[in-house]
């Protein structure tokens, strides 16, 4: 291998903003749709979650239920679709801060691991945006 080439896959130039949004794009799609396979488990499961759902906010088990599926459900939706990006990532950051914070306080780290590691995500792409590939950026160059 030349230098030249241990040179460019050590020191890369930056991908051009279209593979940003291409790989915004991927982690919306992956995450999303497996942040909204818990929701779609949950709502299947209505009977059951219900009555034993935690209430750590103290606002019952029934609505704290609804809240958590419109979270991981319906936000994920906006989420994988890029619409109301940063509007639908709110719910789905504050479940996981009580997920990780309240539900899973005292627990091992290999239990809050994938709370963490949702959260993480989010916040992430709370701060980097949908990217080009997004109803938000339709909807920017339509407004503007």
């Amino acid at each position: 291998m030349s230098m030249q080439k241990v040179k460019n896959f050590l020191f890369k130039e930056p991908p051009l903003p279209i593979v940003y949004s291409v790989i915004l794009l991927a982690v919306r799609i992956v995450f999303g749709t497996l942040f909204m396979s818990h929701g779609i488990a949950k709502w299947v499961a209505f009977n059951e979650m219900t009555e034993n759902f935690p209430d750590p906010l103290g606002m019952g088990s029934t609505l704290s239920f609804w809240l958590a599926v419109f979270a991981e459900v319906a936000c994920s939706f906006g989420f994988i679709l890029g619409a109301l990006y940063r509007l639908c990532l709110i719910p789905m950051i504050f479940t996981m801060c009580v997920a990780l914070l309240i539900i899973h306080a005292g627990d091992p780290l290999a239990i809050k691991e994938l709370a963490l590691m949702y959260l993480t995500i989010f916040v992430l792409m709370f701060f980097s945006g949908p990217g080009r590939f997004s109803v938000d950026e339709i909807l920017r160059r339509i407004i503007k």
